[in-house]
């Protein structure tokens, strides 16, 4: 697949770009190297590689699952301007 000076300015003019004159030509011809390395990497056999979802095999570490801060919900309600039942209440926002 080649992409042309024309077809620079077209994606260009779609995407609400301003690319330069002068460059466009050069720009072409990167994107036309960057579809070249694309091309060139599908065309790899890769039928006997198995799909991993990271290629360092890495595996995250977690902590435990333990509650580490006590429950001072009572304390943080006593300078709400509204609560209810264990709620804080604020105005309604959205008509």
């Amino acid at each position: 697949m080649s992409i042309s000076p024309d077809d620079i300015q077209k994606i260009a003019r779609l995407s609400r770009l301003q690319i330069e004159d002068d460059k466009v030509e050069k720009l072409s011809g990167d994107i036309n190297n960057i579809l070249g390395l694309v091309d060139q990497l599908q065309q790899a056999d890769t039928s006997n590689v198995a799909p991993m979802a990271h290629p360092l095999d890495a595996v995250q570490t977690l902590r435990a699952d333990q509650v580490t801060e006590t429950n001072q919900r009572d304390k943080y309600q006593r300078v709400a301007p509204a609560t209810e039942d264990g709620l804080f209440l604020v105005p309604k926002v959205i008509e």
